[in-house]
């Protein structure tokens, strides 16, 4: 079963408790059911004004009462739990989900509140979604999809889409500041639950599977090779979901113009290349390499010594490529 999200902290229950009052007194005397007094003291259901003046009525205390303060106890918990949201948050593509879904609705031309309510879910709830502040389980991901007629799959493929174009980029920056990059490696302490159903830190995984990274863009002779998720585009279909993809673009005059510049190389870090192949040539230690780290590198066919070390060869001009990394060449696709 999903954890509800809280959405009022308050201290109804600890007032209640010190008075001596059982909770089904307060749902009768308030008129409420005891399922929703349930929900109001845990903070996941709200109390308009009226029924907020009424409770404090009931219970003999001020309205400043009922609000946590800085120095409660349930205050610093609560503080506690929303700073653990939002570091766990940054890392695991929530921020991505939100604003591919925010986009969606936009274009359908549905309000925050047609969306919530399409989706069953109260506006609070649905808005922190869309912001990326708010955790998403596994039972909600087909009421979200189905809310604009998408299927899940369907739903990821368009967040995907919606990414590799740069339309979700204005929209990350406007609800967190300025960040590098918002792919990250999955945080094993964010909160994943997959017998209880909670889907925080595998959401993004989904639509990940549909991206691929580009590493080297041509500068100079060479290639810039950078390991970030900084930039990532569509993956071709035979290639998705596979470990160790990566793309380079490619420095076509140095490899005689049969690699056209309008296209993406795609090498795979798992494959040493055989003689012959065609191979991205790194010039450092792949495996070591940071994420902040810029080395060359250069598309080359792979050659072999007389005394059997390999090397890569490049024709235009003619260059040996001792490099210290080799990763074989798997698809070449026109941009």
């Amino acid at each position: 079963m999903a954890q509800e999200e809280i959405i009022f902290p308050n201290n109804i229950r600890n007032i209640r408790a010190a008075k001596g009052m059982k909770m089904t007194d307060l749902a009768r005397r308030a008129n409420l059911s005891l399922s929703a007094v349930s929900k109001i003291e845990k903070g996941v259901r709200r109390l308009n004004q009226k029924q907020l003046l009424n409770v404090c009525t009931i219970l003999g205390c001020k309205l400043s009462d009922i609000f946590i303060h800085e120095s409660d106890a349930v205050a610093k918990n609560w503080q506690k739990e929303i700073k653990r949201r939002l570091t766990d948050n940054a890392g695991s593509g929530l921020k991505v989900f939100g604003s591919g879904l925010r986009k969606i609705r936009q274009r359908s031309e549905k309000t925050i509140a047609d969306a919530a309510r399409a989706a069953n879910m109260p506006l609070s709830v649905y808005h922190k979604i869309e912001v990326g502040q708010r955790e998403v389980y596994e039972n909600e991901i087909d009421v979200l999809a189905n809310a604009f007629g998408y299927t899940a799959t369907q739903l990821f493929d368009e967040i995907a889409k919606l990414y590799n174009s740069g339309e979700l980029t204005k929209q990350i920056n406007k609800v967190t500041e300025r960040v590098k990059s918002v792919i990250v490696p999955r945080n094993p302490s964010s909160g994943l639950d997959i017998n209880g159903g909670l889907y925080g830190a595998q959401l993004y995984d989904n639509a990940r599977k549909k991206l691929v990274p580009v590493f080297g863009k041509p500068s100079g002779k060479s290639i810039k090779l950078k390991k970030s998720d900084e930039t990532m585009i569509v993956a071709p279909s035979t290639l998705e979901g596979r470990s160790g993809i990566y793309a380079v673009i490619p420095n076509s005059k140095r490899v005689g113009g049969f690699i056209p510049e309008t296209a993406y190389v795609f090498a795979d870090a798992n494959i040493t290349p055989n003689v012959g192949d065609l191979a991205v040539c790194i010039d450092a230690d792949f495996s070591k390499l940071k994420s902040d780290e810029i080395v060359d590198a250069n598309i080359a066919v792979v050659h072999q010594d007389t005394h059997g070390k390999t090397y890569g060869h490049i024709s235009n001009p003619e260059e040996k490529i001792n490099a210290k990394t080799m990763h074989k060449i798997v698809m070449i696709v026109m941009h």
